[in-house]
């Protein structure tokens, strides 16, 4: 009899295969006296363990495959960071002296006091990275207990066309995993924002996170089907279940076949309407993918990522070499360099100290935070600046919420533009400043700030999430996060006719752009500007050019007073088919 389970599909693709359920050993830390006289042994023992582990991930890191749609390297690099940062290599050290106890139970309280800092953050991405400080150390306590290899490296021989089922997996592991020549995996813990989510994509692995227990559910050898768009798992399928899949495996390498063929095709809609389709980037590296894909502009370059896994935040210099790497890496085209999105409650060069903000989400962040930390915000502006002199380069404030924002980074940037005709450095006079409309009070009144800008851009994973009054990394209440609320699509269009109203670019760069599901629903709101995941580019291209623009506005409107979950999923299904009919 089948069997349905449902998690947060985070790498597209169907698999059809064999179980292999990947057990990762339960280590339990005890704590012991060292004496007095065995500390400096012990301290050898535990620098002797992280050495090991080191040398373990840089021999993965030399054997990651290239040309990819991110740096591989640069994940397995993330780990090797972590093991030479203070926090992981001297602390638990100064542990060990202060309490004379065992290397195991010194890393593993520090380990404990980091990832309760990580937890706490509200940005889905840093607060995913408590996960790979708990990777991380896992592997030292592995070497600690005396076991040099991995569950992955000791299994390697039934990875071949194998489904692997565990209950996490590390960059590492999934880039051994690909190598062994695994079909797909499925996880209990996980998100779409970690690093083994990123790398899934990136390999082409199907994937699923976040499916509880789904080892017990799933046993050794079990037939299973991945549908790694849904975030379907169908155990022990039917013949009839089973022939479907296949159907649409042909179906989805077919298609991904055709796609290939769009790289160098215009983006515009059946009817003829020119439509903007841009990148979005967090690493230079991701240039590579973009180029292979045809993009010809970067409409959100994410900064916050030159801050993260170091001690000190990125100097001028750091930031401009960055950006140039992408300016030159585009050939001309236009690049949006969003300042920084980090928080109050995230880790910036040092830890942060003084008391965490009860609701980080709607404390000091962003465009907050860089007003009040000058020392941190100065630098990244002097870049922006200088490296406009060398392309189409265009700033973007996240987290506007009101016009004293705008004003304030205006004065600054003024001030350092007067500093940089005194230093005799070449920057654009009129660099293009904009916003990102994701606080409802921006979305609500565009009409009124969009004249005070250039450019405007719908970050709609923040927007819902405060039109909604909910957490979407919270799993108690993420199951309300719904792009397809009313309110939600309301204020999309309020924010698109206030900036056509005002003669001013919009766009969208949140998740929903990404998505083909939503692409001809954004099109019938008025929007004619993307910025997309480099991985759905082509997807999202095709989408257009397969749309026609007549009779989207009428669906949509129906949509906007629709409150049925039933009756709304009906409309978005016939997005598809009116598409289907004029191909």
């Amino acid at each position: 009899m089948s069997l349905t389970l449902h998690g947060i599909g985070v790498s597209k693709g169907i698999a059809i295969g064999k179980v292999y359920i990947l057990e990762h050993e339960q280590i339990e830390i005890i704590e012991y006296c060292v004496p007095k006289p065995h500390i400096d042994l012990e301290i050898k023992r535990f620098q002797q363990a992280l050495d090991l582990a080191r040398k373990q991930l840089q021999k993965i890191r030399d054997h990651t495959p290239k040309l990819r749609t991110v740096d591989i390297a640069a994940f397995i690099e993330a780990h090797i960071m972590m093991l030479e940062d203070s926090m992981l290599s001297t602390a638990p050290i100064e542990l060990i002296r202060k309490f004379q106890c065992n290397a195991e139970w010194a890393l593993q309280k520090q380990c404990d006091s980091v990832v309760q800092v990580f937890a706490e953050m509200e940005d889905p991405y840093l607060s995913a990275r408590k996960t790979d400080v708990q990777q991380v150390v896992a592997r030292v306590q592995r070497i600690l207990r005396g076991h040099t290899d991995t569950p992955v490296e000791m299994a390697s021989e039934h990875f071949v066309n194998a489904i692997v089922v565990a209950e996490d997996l590390s960059p590492a592991d999934t880039v051994l995993m690909q190598h062994y020549g695994i079909l797909a995996f499925v996880t209990e813990y996980g998100g779409a924002t970690s690093h083994t989510a990123i790398l899934a994509r990136s390999l082409g692995i199907p994937a699923i996170v976040s499916l509880p227990r789904a080892c017990s559910y799933i046993q050794p050898h079990d037939q299973l089907v991945i549908d790694g768009s849904l975030g379907v798992v169908v155990v022990a399928p039917s013949e009839e279940i089973s022939h479907y899949y296949r159907s649409r495996q042909r179906e989805q390498k077919r298609q991904t076949a055709a796609l290939g063929k769009l790289k160098s095709s215009p983006v515009v809609t059946l009817d003829g309407t020119p439509i903007t389709l841009q990148v979005n980037i967090e690493f230079p590296e991701d240039m590579e993918v973009v180029n292979r894909v045809g993009g010809e502009g970067i409409g959100l370059y994410r900064t916050e990522f030159l801050f993260m896994n170091r001690d000190q935040p990125p100097t001028e210099e750091e930031h401009l070499d960055a950006y140039l790497r992408v300016i030159k890496a585009i050939k001309g085209g236009p690049v949006t360099i969003r300042t920084f999105d980090l928080g109050a409650d995230k880790p910036i060069g040092k830890r942060h100290e003084g008391p965490l903000a009860t609701n980080p989400a709607l404390s000091l962040r962003a465009i907050r935070l860089c007003l009040k930390e000058l020392k941190l915000f100065k630098p990244q502006l002097r870049a922006i600046l200088r490296a406009s002199a060398h392309g189409q380069v265009r700033l973007l404030i996240p987290m506007v919420s009101g016009l004293q924002e705008i004003l304030q980074v205006r004065k600054l940037i003024a001030e350092i533009q007067e500093e940089l005709t005194q230093r005799s450095l070449p920057f654009n006079p009129n660099l293009p400043i904009g916003i990102m409309v994701e606080v409802p009070a921006i979305a609500v009144c565009t009409d009124l700030f969009a004249p005070q800008v250039d450019f405007l851009s719908i970050g709609t994973n923040d927007l819902i999430q405060y039109t909604l009054a909910l957490d979407r990394v919270d799993g108690t209440v993420n199951y309300l996060y719904d792009p397809l609320h009313p309110a939600v699509l309301r204020l999309i269009k309020m924010s698109v006719e206030g900036a056509n109203h005002a003669n001013k670019p919009i766009s969208l760069c949140g998740e929903m752009a990404s998505d083909s599901r939503y692409v001809r629903l954004l099109l019938g709101l008025g929007l004619r500007a993307f910025s997309v995941h480099p991985q759905a580019f082509l997807e999202i291209k095709q989408t257009i050019n397969t749309s026609d623009l007549t009779g989207l506005s009428e669906l949509t409107n129906k949509l906007m007073k629709t409150v049925s979950a039933t009756e709304t999923l009906s409309i978005i299904e016939r997005f598809d088919h009116l598409a289907k009919v004029v191909i």
